[in-house]
């Protein structure tokens, strides 16, 4: 079966957030996507990107009503192909270094520290102050240890919120992750399109919402580069139960969203 990918490759995110900065991309990183960095028009004085696992492309794109708030600060919305197999290290292990499993080293479900250059690594050589927060036990608390920079680990989604919220306001970091991960862990339990699982995503659009409007009420002059940028897409499986790592489209289609505060 042929399958309809978005042409573009995630390894092209490290490089253009980087140039969005003015910061040297990842040493082996894919470049960057030029009309991209023209158009937001940077460099910024500060990058806020919102990693939410598991929002695909097609929940996007058959329930716009709830992105409505994504796009409120986020308008920018680009289609990216992510990598195989769809599983959250081994997407945002290219997400941040901008190259392929095979050359980062995370090529199925494990959570190693990635020794590749990454877009960590090339904001802590140009002097940036740099930071993640995440979910204890998730990809992103483990596969960027051992650097020169923060981390903070955190319970679960909502004390991500408070520690980010808090983090914002007192204007540390030149670069912030921040990982939520509800509507992955819940639709596993219930399925992609359950009721349970569409409040958990809404909750996802809940956290951006309140970054993007911390971000807004600081007043302070400079140029942010906020993103709502995920890791792959779901499908169900005929228990009824979510998954993804499949080649199938639900899981590689996804769609990042950048806007400018």
């Amino acid at each position: 079966m042929d399958y309809l990918y978005n042409s573009l490759s995630l390894t092209h995110f490290a490089s253009t957030i980087c140039a969005l900065a003015n910061v040297p991309a990842p040493k082996q990183a894919d470049e960057p996507v030029e009309s991209l960095v023209k158009l937001l028009n940077g460099p910024f004085d500060r990058i806020v990107i919102h990693n939410p696992d598991a929002v695909a492309q097609w929940l996007y794109c058959q329930h716009f009503e709830l992105f409505e708030r994504v796009l409120r600060h986020a308008p920018i919305c680009v289609p990216f192909k992510t990598v195989m197999p769809s599983v959250t290290p081994v997407c945002f292990g290219t997400m941040y270094t901008g190259v392929l499993p095979e050359v980062h080293g995370i090529t199925f479900y494990t959570k190693p520290v990635i020794k590749t250059d990454s877009v960590y690594d090339a904001f802590i050589r140009a002097g940036k102050k740099v930071a993640i927060v995440a979910v204890e036990d998730c990809s992103m608390s483990k596969i960027f240890l051992e650097r020169e920079m923060d981390y903070f680990i955190e319970e679960d989604d909502e004390k991500v919120r408070a520690k980010a919220i808090e983090l914002i306001k007192e204007d540390k970091y030149d670069l912030l992750s921040v990982y939520t991960q509800d509507y992955d862990s819940t639709m596993h339990k219930m399925g992609v399109l359950a009721s349970e699982s569409i409040d958990a995503l809404k909750l996802q659009i809940d956290i951006f919402d309140e970054l993007a409007n911390t971000l807004k009420s600081l007043n302070d002059g400079k140029r942010t580069l906020l993103t709502f940028s995920t890791d792959h897409g779901v499908h169900n499986e005929p228990n009824g139960r979510g998954s993804h790592g499949s080649a199938e489209t639900c899981d590689i289609n996804i769609a990042h969203f950048f806007g400018v505060i």
